[in-house]
């Protein structure tokens, strides 16, 4: 992708989820996202380092010793 501000329906659709995940996602597990105004905008660079390093991972699983 280009070096841009993506937005939500963008970024979901760049990591295959839904924007809902998304927004759980930007509350719950520290997605990197930046709000202006009343929108939410991306860094792909941003939210590719956030998932490699664990970000997305299911960390329910993780607090009861599953892989």
């Amino acid at each position: 992708m280009e070096n841009r501000w993506l937005s939500v329906d963008e970024i979901a659709a760049y990591l295959g989820i839904k924007r809902d995940t998304v927004y759980r996602w930007i509350a719950e597990k520290q997605m990197p996202a930046h709000r202006m105004g009343r929108l939410w905008k991306f860094r792909s660079e941003e939210v590719d380092a956030w998932v490699k390093s664990g970000g997305a991972g299911d960390s329910a699983k993780r607090k009861e010793g599953h892989p």
